[in-house]
């Protein structure tokens, strides 16, 4: 061990405590930690998936102390130490978060200043409603859009209970967004659009949510047949669905790729979302701001956006284009929910 000068900073000391002893400053590095995959979090528990020279094995964990406040979700890479050998018995420390490649977070609502994040390391949001039973909600929709553009992650449209409503006059509002989606519907054993879905979703990592009732739980199940998720039935009166999977679940798709699924929501806050970075994911719209005047919100008169379409730069479908975008703007200053 090599020798060095050591003074009182090298310590720390708890006043007022007796028996207070002095604690290093330095922690282990540790260069020895195994990475696995959080696939689900439990009441300070996370379950995780090792790869071990092409053994997998699931590994039960606790946050180690050091990691402090840091939070851990589901799809984190993290370093673990300790038993991991999976046994029934076996709980291992989790010292370690990789840096994540993406995070998906909401608020409680638009004034909260505590971000929450939802799951990590995911490139594909999958925004799941019903067309009828219970009716769908387009401001939440739009809400997980814009927290989708925000958080770098491609969108994905599945629309189930098909037999129950033609589609195309929902369809017709998003058409502008381009936002790839998919119809489904279910009539006893035969579930259509399920392999348009699989192709979505394959060799990708997509978290998929929605407010309870729509039928994301019995997606999942089709997705990936021994994930048994909990599903429910829509109440006659209120037309709401119960929470029925409580808790987020990354599970592994038969042909590649995972899909995380998510307890339904109720609301989704936008507090933390910079509403500058949603112009970006409109292309065609983006040059136009340049001579829009300082701290433009691209939904006011002075806006260049309205010349910009008027000339026909952003193409025949500039105008609708231009209503979508503000449309998405105005759900950062709207009421989370319906």
């Amino acid at each position: 061990m090599s020798r060095r000068d050591w003074d009182e900073d090298d310590v720390r000391v708890r006043p007022n405590r007796r028996g207070s002893r002095p604690r290093s400053k330095d922690r282990p590095a540790h260069s020895d930690a195994e990475i696995a995959l959080v696939t689900a979090v439990d009441r300070g528990r996370y379950t995780t998936l090792l790869e071990d020279d092409g053994d997998k094995r699931v590994v039960l964990a606790m946050k180690a102390r050091e990691l402090g406040r840091k939070g851990i979700v589901v799809g984190d890479r993290v370093g673990l130490v300790g038993d991991t050998g999976g046994g029934p018995d076996a709980l291992a420390r989790i010292v370690r978060i990789q840096p994540r490649t993406s995070v998906l977070r909401r608020t409680a609502d638009d004034t909260d200043p505590v971000e929450r994040a939802i799951v990590a390391n995911v490139d594909q949001l999958v925004v799941v409603s019903a067309l009828a039973d219970p009716e769908p909600r387009p401001r939440l929709i739009d809400r997980c859009l814009v927290a989708a553009y925000d958080a770098g992650l491609d969108p994905l449209l599945v629309l189930t209970k098909a037999d129950l409503v033609d589609p195309a006059g929902f369809l017709a509002n998003y058409a502008p967004l381009e936002v790839p989606y998919v119809v489904t519907s279910t009539e006893g054993s035969d579930f259509a659009g399920l392999e348009s879905v699989r192709g979505h979703l394959h060799d990708r990592v997509s978290v998929l949510v929605g407010h309870s009732g729509v039928g994301k739980s019995t997606l999942v199940n089709a997705l990936v047949p021994q994930a048994d998720r909990a599903t429910g039935a829509v109440n006659d009166v209120t037309g709401r669905g119960r929470h029925t999977s409580t808790s987020a679940a990354a599970l592994p798709l038969p042909d590649g790729g995972w899909v995380v699924d998510t307890p339904g929501i109720r609301s989704f806050g936008l507090a933390h979302v910079d509403l500058a970075r949603i112009i970006v994911h409109f292309p065609d719209l983006e040059p136009g701001t340049e001579e829009c005047p300082r701290g433009c919100t691209h939904d006011e008169v002075d806006c260049a956006l309205d010349d910009w379409v008027a000339s026909g730069k952003a193409g025949p479908a500039g105008p609708a284009r231009l209503d979508s975008l503000r449309r998405l703007l105005r759900t950062r200053s709207a009421q989370s929910g319906d």
